[in-house]
């Protein structure tokens, strides 16, 4: 890079779910199938109407500030922010600026400098073949959480890692969904490079739709501010997109400072101090906020699972719930890492090829299977094929595996006869084993298995041909 350093801070937009918008009654639901139908005259803006602040995003801001082990204000109070475009009714957008309900914290290594409440904006969407543009109102006044992190990231690689565990943050606590496709999660990056500790001209690249635009994004704009500062060229400080299709960024506009946005307390809402609340106590928050997605690695760290089954686990709620109620249950540490296997692949398969899910399944009953498979009562085979009616119709596979006559057999009487007979009909394969080919006693012990239906026990038949044949 020529001796150059990058310098990269994010701002991360993600809508909350809360029921109702940030400063009405309207239901929050951005998505609506038909525009313009959750509004009211408060999130449009009509003349005498008084915004009210919504109690739950200010309970999950404070649940997020606690979770990444940022100072939660004790004062704080809402801005305008005024600017002149139609997605924003009011002429000017609810946010926070001097007085932010969390500062610092940190998280995936990077530290934050801030997170704050605003509304969100209504969504445009222009028409290419009639040239005009239309507004839908439904998202303005949805809650949005705004994040800033200090200028410390140096790669895009960190930038991506830090989003994504961001992303895995909000959907653990349940604060957002946090699609960046639909929109739910929005990503910024700010870019600079220098060959010197003071950080270069400052280029926003906006409204990122994906970790991989982000990142390519971030790796553009390094190369494109290095080629204009070895040709002796200025960087413009300003706004730019990203042009998917292309693979560049695009200038946008002039980029605005706090100064352009004239920012003042809101004189229509009251302030805001946590101390006079009692839902806002800390010990309440840190009650609420313990199991972020690090904590449960370490969880599933301590009780022996793979780092690879733990991020498959903890990557949806659902998962994390269903597993950690199987989970619990178990002591042993074979039936745990047993149980990791068959819910990552076998588990987690059906769901997707069957169209199931886990929100109604049976983590106990899965459980059980697991142990079953794992003293030896039914093999892997036989645990299979009872997986589904175990996970998802709560059959009892004890049950099932004795009225199907499944249960593994281990008695060496009870396959005595089945080896006479194997050795009996495989006589060639017999005479290959005794002159030394391995892979014939392989072969025998999968016709016992073949003729047992899957019951038998296949150390026990590898025991007992071999005591017959040696």
């Amino acid at each position: 890079m020529n001796g150059y350093k990058t310098t990269v801070g994010i701002e991360v937009h993600a809508e909350l779910k809360t029921k109702s918008k940030m400063f009405c009654g309207c239901k929050n639901d951005p998505h609506a199938a038909e525009e313009n139908t959750h509004v009211c005259p408060v999130c449009m803006a009509h003349p005498g109407t008084l915004p009210t602040v919504n109690k739950e995003a200010v309970h999950l801001l404070m649940q997020i500030g606690t979770a990444v082990g940022g100072e939660l204000a004790d004062y704080s109070e809402f801005d305008r922010k005024n600017y002149f475009y139609p997605d924003i009714p009011k002429a000017y957008q609810i946010s926070q600026y001097q007085f932010p309900f969390v500062r610092g914290g940190s998280l995936a290594g990077v530290a934050l400098t801030r997170i704050h409440l605003e509304e969100d904006t209504a969504r445009s969407q222009h028409d290419d073949v009639r040239n005009v543009s239309y507004v839908d109102y439904n998202r303005a006044g949805v809650p949005l959480m705004e994040l800033v992190t200090e200028p410390v990231i140096h790669d895009p690689e960190t930038a991506g890692r830090f989003a994504r565990e961001l992303q895995l943050l909000l959907r653990t606590l349940g604060a957002s969904d946090a699609n960046m496709e639909r929109g739910e999660m929005r990503v910024e990056a700010n870019i600079s490079v220098s060959k010197t500790d003071t950080l270069g001209t400052k280029v926003e690249v906006k409204n990122l739709n994906s970790f991989k635009a982000m990142e390519s994004a971030i790796a553009y704009e390094v190369q494109r501010h290095i080629q204009l500062l070895e040709a002796g060229e200025e960087i413009v400080q300003e706004t730019r997109g990203w042009d998917e299709n292309r693979g560049r960024t695009f200038s946008q506009r002039v980029k605005e400072s706090a100064d352009d946005y004239r920012y003042f307390p809101d004189p229509d809402i009251p302030k805001f101090k946590r101390s006079e609340i009692a839902e806002f106590s800390n010990n309440r928050l840190s009650e609420i906020s313990a199991e972020t997605p690090e904590n449960k690695r370490v969880f599933y760290r301590d009780i022996g699972l793979p780092d690879e089954h733990i991020e498959v686990i903890i990557a949806d709620p659902q998962r994390d719930t269903f597993f950690r109620k199987a989970v619990d249950t178990l002591s042993k540490e074979k039936e745990v890492l047993t149980l990791g296997n068959y819910f990552t692949t076998d588990v987690l398969g059906l769901c997707e090829s069957k169209g199931v899910s886990l929100e109604d399944a049976h983590p106990l009953c899965f459980a059980k299977l697991i142990e079953m498979v794992v003293a030896g009562s039914i093999n892997s085979r036989v645990a299979k094929d009872l997986l589904y009616e175990t996970v998802f119709a709560g059959s009892d596979p004890e049950k099932m595996a004795k009225d199907k006559g499944l249960l593994q057999k281990t008695n060496a009487a009870d396959l005595e006869p089945i080896v006479v007979s194997i050795i009996a009909e495989n006589t060639s394969v017999v005479e290959d084993y005794k002159a030394g080919k391995e892979a014939a006693l392989k072969f025998l012990i999968g016709q016992g298995m073949k003729v047992s239906k899957g019951t038998a026990n296949p150390q026990m038949l590898e025991q007992l041909l071999k005591q017959r044949l040696n």
